[in-house]
């Protein structure tokens, strides 16, 4: 008899299984259910960039990349990053082209954290960042949100934090779930903090493109004193449609991105060819693409928005990503109760907010990257449950 709790890692063990897969496997085994819990765009992805992928293959381009990515698409992405932000990164030495955002952010925890070091993590949060931490042996500090402040980070919750184990702070913004995002201002109060420090940052700016209001996103790295010690992670799934294709990027000084390739080095070798080559296109060609997708998200928005508050769900209007976090407290459920009724007795999949963070708890994330009559028909089914209770 093999004893495998003997054989597995303690570290991989302690950790929990995602809270938001656990109810997308009941919605499988349901095909009347309607589903506005999975951060995926509904659009395809735009025919130019197919296009470009599909032409890849037929001149046999399928072999592997430079470690770092190909040259072509990383100076596209330094391109793109002076357009937007006006930073300069060296193309050959401070860009990592990597197998999603998922694997950018993994690979830059293990090449920053040691066992007992504290990372920084605001809640609610994207639900990868503290297995990600406990993996690499360090210790994810929470560091709750509130809805009174939009969810945002404020310095005062971040210095009282702060312990000399501190190595990283994690900055999930535009925020998953609750589609939270901070201006310069606010920005420029946490770079205050951290100059006092030796603490790296990890800045997930994987929602930068779809913002909804007058001022732009502002990139961390932007602020003086930051570039040199801040970890910029982007990619291509949701600003341009492409998460199937599985491509993402690092950027970050030369003395730590070394080392983030390293580890990507022996783990990957490469992400896939086909994929860079129609990433390469989506750089060229595909802001137009971005700009209808999120003046489309940006009408779900608002429509979700005004029907949640109609059905007597407080929700603080989100300014970035696609997702709607409202407050269900006023059910007198839990998150999990009212997740579980709601799909049980409607056939509509949201995810609990717990399971970003237990700052989550009392709230649902219902994201909105899905077109208007599934909005519609979510919307009538969950206005019928509410009125049921």
């Amino acid at each position: 008899m093999v004893d495998y709790e003997h054989l597995l890692s303690d570290r991989v063990q302690s950790v929990k299984p995602s809270g938001i897969r656990k109810f997308f496997d009941v919605v499988a085994t349901m095909p009347e259910a309607i589903s506005l819990g999975v951060g995926e765009p509904d659009f395809d992805t735009p025919w130019q960039i197919r296009r470009a992928g599909i032409r890849s293959l037929e001149k046999g381009q399928t072999f592997y990349t430079s470690n770092w990515g190909l040259a072509e698409l990383r100076s596209q992405i330094a391109a793109l990053t002076r357009r937007k932000y006006q930073l300069c990164y060296d193309a050959d030495k401070e860009i990592l082209v990597t197998v999603g955002g998922s694997e950018a952010i993994d690979n830059a925890i293990r090449a920053l954290v040691n066992p007992g070091d504290e990372v920084l993590i605001p809640e609610p949060s994207f639900v990868c960042y503290t297995p990600l931490t406990q993996m690499a042996g360090g210790i994810p500090v929470p560091l709750p949100t509130r809805v009174e402040d939009e969810f945002k980070l404020t310095p005062d919750c971040l210095r009282a934090a702060i312990t000399p184990r501190t190595k990283l702070l994690i900055l999930p913004y535009p925020n998953n779930p609750t589609g939270a995002i901070m201006t310069r201002e606010e920005l420029e109060a946490i770079a205050a903090v951290i100059r006092e420090t030796n603490i790296a940052i990890l800045s997930d700016e994987i929602y930068c493109s779809l913002t909804y209001g007058s001022a732009p996103h502002v990139c961390f790295a932007e602020l003086p004193g930051m570039k040199e010690r801040t970890i910029v992670v982007d990619g291509f799934s949701k600003s341009y449609a492409m998460t199937g294709w599985r491509l993402g990027w690092a950027m970050g000084p030369r003395e730590l991105m070394r080392h983030v390739c390293k580890i990507h080095q022996f783990g990957i070798m490469s992400a896939p060819t086909t994929a860079q080559f129609a990433g390469i296109e989506a750089i060229r060609t595909g802001e137009d693409d971005i700009e209808r997708m999120r003046s489309q998200y940006d009408i779900r928005r608002r429509y979700l928005l005004g029907e949640l508050r109609d059905m007597g769900l407080d929700c603080f209007e989100p300014k970035g990503a696609f997702y709607m976090f409202p407050s269900i407290t006023s059910t007198g459920l839990s998150s999990e109760e009212f997740c579980e009724r709601l799909l049980r007795e409607q056939q509509v999949a949201v995810v609990p907010g717990n399971a970003f963070g237990q700052s989550g708890e009392g709230h649902v994330r219902i994201s909105y990257s899905y077109s208007m009559n599934h909005l519609r028909e979510a919307c009538f089914r969950m206005r019928k449950f509410l009125q049921t209770l």
